[in-house]
Order: C-alpha cells, then sequence, then structure tokens
C-alpha cells in the first residue's frame, strides 16, 4: 500500500482546497520544489501533484513549479490537472513524470485515453471525482450524469494503470475517507485503485490496512500532513510494519 502525500498547485504555491472551491484556498508552502524534498525526506516513496489552475484551465499552467519539483526530488510522481491532449500527455512522460493523470479527458474522450494507454504502458492513470457518486470535470466545476462505477469499468480493458478515486465532499475537510465507495468501485474493475479525499489522521491510515481494503493501492494525503494532523512517520511505519505482518 502507497501513501502518497499530495501537492496541489496554485499559483505557483503549495495550497489545499475545501472540496475543490479555488476560493476556499489555504497556502501551506510557496516554495513546490523544498516541499516535495521534505516529503521525500520524511520518507515518501511517490508523489502526487495536481496543477489546480490547469484543471480549470484546460491547460499546464503550473510547469515552472513542477520543474522544480521534479529537479528537487528522485522518487517517482504522478501528476493531473489540465492534460486534455495527446501531446500534452507525451509532454510530461518526456520530461519525467512517471504516470499522468486524466480525468475530464475521461469522459470528453475516452478513446483518446485508450490511445495513450497503449502507446505508454504503465504509465496513464484515470482520475474519477465523484459528487454524490456522479464524476466531476472541468476542475470539478461540471458534475456530469455518469456514475463513477460505470467511468471505470469503461476502462477495464484499455491498460489503464490505476483510477485516483477523490470523494469531493470529502477533499481537504479531514472527515476521513470514503472507504466504502472506494472498496465498492475497486471491487467493480480490476484496475488498481487509489483512495483520495478527507484523510485526517493515523486512524484512516489504520482503516486502509484492513482486510476488506487490502485490494487498494493506496491512498492520497494533503491537509492532514500540512497541518500536522497526519505524523508522517507514524503513518509509514504502520504501513510498512502491518505489510510485514501480512
Amino acid at each position: 500500500m502507497i501513501l502518497f502525500p499530495a501537492i496541489d498547485l496554485k499559483d505557483g504555491a503549495c495550497v489545499r482546497l475545501r472540496q475543490g472551491d479555488m476560493a476556499e484556498a489555504t497556502v501551506f508552502n510557496d516554495d513546490p520544489g523544498a516541499q516535495a524534498r521534505a516529503f521525500e525526506e520524511a520518507g515518501f516513496s511517490y508523489l502526487h501533484i495536481v496543477d489546480l489552475n490547469g484543471a480549470f484551465e484546460g491547460r499546464p499552467v503550473n510547469a515552472d513549479a513542477v520543474e522544480a519539483i521534479r529537479a528537487a526530488v528522485s522518487m517517482p510522481m504522478q501528476l493531473g490537472g489540465g492534460i486534455r491532449d495527446l501531446a500534452t500527455i507525451e509532454l510530461w512522460l518526456e520530461r519525467g513524470i512517471a504516470r499522468v493523470i486524466l480525468g475530464t479527458l475521461a469522459v470528453r474522450d475516452p478513446a483518446l485515453v485508450t490511445e495513450a494507454c497503449r502507446a505508454n504502458p504503465g504509465r496513464v492513470a484515470v482520475g474519477i471525482d465523484a459528487r454524490d457518486g456522479r464524476v466531476a470535470i472541468e476542475g470539478w466545476a461540471e458534475t456530469s450524469d455518469l456514475e463513477a462505477v460505470e467511468l471505470a469499468k469503461r476502462f477495464e480493458d484499455a491498460g489503464v494503470a490505476a483510477i485516483i478515486y477523490t470523494d469531493i465532499a470529502r477533499d481537504g475537510v479531514l472527515q476521513g475517507l470514503n472507504l466504502e465507495a472506494t472498496a465498492a468501485l475497486a471491487q467493480s474493475v480490476e484496475i488498481p485503485v487509489i483512495a483520495s479525499g478527507g484523510l485526517a489522521s493515523l486512524d484512516d491510515v489504520r482503516a486502509l490496512m484492513l482486510p476488506e481494503y487490502a485490494m487498494l493501492e493506496g491512498a492520497i494525503t494533503g491537509r492532514a500532513l500540512y497541518d500536522g494532523r497526519l505524523d508522517a512517520a507514524e503513518a509509514l511505519r504502520l504501513i510498512s510494519e502491518t505489510t510485514v505482518e501480512t
């Protein structure tokens, strides 16, 4: 199980939003490279990055900040936000991003997602962000009629490396992961699933390690790390010890 520390980029700084609202952004660090380095030094092995401005504008906006992060650390990273065409996918993969995350594109042009997966095996993930079970797109500004499970099933044989499932209602509010819905999604497909949205404390990490959630590839944590509610060393130790035991 991988615990992914999150760096959400808005106007070049590391922020956390409340339920995806850009007006509800709290700046935690104005040096993304330094923040990434701190996460790597804490023992994390895989970084999760979102270009928030890009998600709303439909194109990369925080490229300089992403490059600063890449220069600061050696751990692999996955990147989402504003990636809406094959050229942008290829650009980020060529620049050393381990895998790109496609959200809006998965709804708007699933055939292109499949094409990208086949051209780049293991390097394309799909982000499914849900509000009351229905998929939200365009930086969460628009909710579609598509159910999260339905979208996931569309990519069952496409070669998607992972699905990142975010419960928008819990994102940034520290109410705990929606593990029940995430597990239900994971059980509906063979694609590895990563939980996102609401991880608040070590209790959430303990819950992730329960046998009924063993099918999950990992979880993303953001605000709880930044404000000190989640101790990185304790969380990583718990995961390591539980993995050894099992």
